[in-house]
């Protein structure tokens, strides 16, 4: 019998390989765990329990990633890139946040009835699915794991989970962590593995009732294709972005926060964020103002080694993504853009690829840096006139994730909010909100569900209706 093939766990600090060996989930493993996973459920020893016992092992778990922070992060920072003070200020608490929440949250679930006639109860309820999946992305991958093993387990299903190839350390650890919290084998079952093997096998698997992606576009179409031809199995899509920041000529009065704020939008975990701002739009009264200050600040953060606390910007994933990038810029500099800040790679740690924070202006309309998406530090500012030609601007994308809109002016943040097409608009501010809202995109960022917010729970369970005739 061949050994499993180990997952090439490459640091992007240094590009090293690590001591991990982390062995790849063939097809034929995911269908015995898939199967384990049903029995599991069918046992009732998970599914079976009061609401509040599975709130219990969750609200436990929550209790243990805490105990266990410093190394989630540490995990977090070497398999990802991050930079560690991202991993221990954001990243972590904000899955023990997820997790706490959606314990808490699940006994809060109700039905309906309806007013079918004195001679009949009409109502319905929400039911588990059984065997659920999902597939995550590398750049966040506690938090993602977070925001799909909570409510997926609080509300009864068996949940098989894959991790990207890169970074499945810190996931791996949580299921160690779910063991010691009384959930029971088989209830969350981690498979690292390709998704060319193990992702194809979990889309494909008739076991699995609804199945929850996170990632790239392309990848998220071979998985609906995959469902489709097998058992239609409900998919929830989050997919890339391009997100616009409209700021009005009247967005000044609000200072420095302005600035730190479009910042942590453009430049947050190197920009590998689905929402990262990476489209300024800027009204053209204030546009040469908005970028002197926008480059400086830029300009100010620290690109560097992601172990050292003081870092802002860490390495991108490799060295394939640091060309695919970098060749955008040089294109786009060749029909005419200008580059105002970065657009190489920087020497700090020898085999990690560090790309500086980079600003382009004067981008051609027709250049494909303005409309695909990129997933690094790479930021476009483009101006407008008037609120029309800004809602336009914003809209030429076939995304649809995310958008910010800067003005004093309640009302026209307001019209341009519901002029612009993104599943999640905030005002004055660069926020996805909290986990109380819900967050989901449009278009090619995605459907099918949505993340966060008692509305989650829609992506884990199905509707029954039901209707009793009484006799009496």
């Amino acid at each position: 019998m061949t050994e499993p093939t180990p997952l090439p766990l490459l640091r992007p600090r240094d590009g090293s390989a690590g001591d991990a060996q982390i062995p790849a989930t063939s097809a034929a493993e995911v269908a015995e765990h898939t199967c384990a996973a049903e029995a599991v459920f069918h046992s009732g020893v998970w599914s079976g329990l009061d609401p509040r016992e599975r709130a219990a092992a969750l609200l436990r778990l929550a209790d243990l990633m805490e105990r266990d922070a410093d190394h989630l992060a540490a995990l977090e920072c070497a398999d990802a890139g991050k930079p560690l003070r991202e991993c221990v200020e954001n990243d972590v608490p904000g899955a023990i946040e997820s997790v706490r929440w959606f314990a808490e949250a699940v006994d809060k679930l109700t039905g309906q009835s309806f007013p079918a006639g004195p001679g009949v109860l009409a109502l319905t309820e929400r039911e588990p699915y059984g065997v659920v999946a999902a597939i995550l992305p590398w750049n966040y991958p506690l938090a993602m794991a977070a925001w799909k093993i909570a409510p997926a387990l609080a509300v009864g299903n068996s949940l098989v989970l894959k991790p990207a190839d890169t970074t499945p350390r810190s996931v791996l650890h949580v299921e160690k962590l779910a063991l010691e919290a009384g959930i029971p084998t088989g209830v969350l079952r981690v498979l690292p593995g390709t998704g060319a093997e193990a992702g194809e096998a979990l889309a494909r698997d008739p076991r699995i009732g609804a199945l929850s992606f996170t990632g790239s576009t392309r990848t998220g179409r071979r998985i609906l294709t995959a469902a489709a031809e097998t058992n239609l199995k409900r998919v929830s899509l989050e997919m890339g972005g391009k997100s616009p920041q409209i700021i009005f000529a009247d967005a000044l009065v609000y200072g420095e926060d302005l600035i730190s704020q479009t910042i942590e939008s453009a430049f947050l975990t190197a920009g590998q964020n689905c929402t990262a701002g990476s489209r300024i739009l800027v009204h053209t009264d204030i546009a040469e103002e908005f970028t002197r200050r926008f480059v400086a600040a830029a300009s100010a953060l620290v690109l560097g080694d992601p172990e050292d606390l003081d870092t802002d910007i860490g390495p991108v994933i490799g060295g394939g993504a640091a060309t695919r990038m970098l060749a955008a810029v040089e294109e786009a500099r060749a029909a005419g853009a200008r580059v105002l800040l970065g657009g190489t790679e920087v020497p700090v740690v020898e085999g990690g690829h560090y790309v500086a924070p980079t600003v382009l202006d004067r981008v051609p309309a027709e250049a494909r840096i303005l409309r695909e998406e990129l997933f690094g530090p790479i930021v476009t500012i483009q101006t407008f006139t008037d609120e029309a030609e800004a809602i336009a601007l914003a809209n030429d994308t076939p995304y649809g994730l995310a958008a910010s809109v800067w003005s004093a002016q309640i009302d026209r943040a307001i019209r341009v909010s519901r002029a612009v097409r993104a599943g999640v608009v905030s005002v004055n501010s660069y926020s996805e909100g909290d986990l109380t809202s819900p967050f989901g995109g449009w278009g090619e960022s995605g459907f099918g569900g949505v993340e966060k917010s008692l509305r989650a729970f829609e992506q884990w369970t199905r509707e029954k209706a039901i209707w009793v005739s009484l006799h009496g």
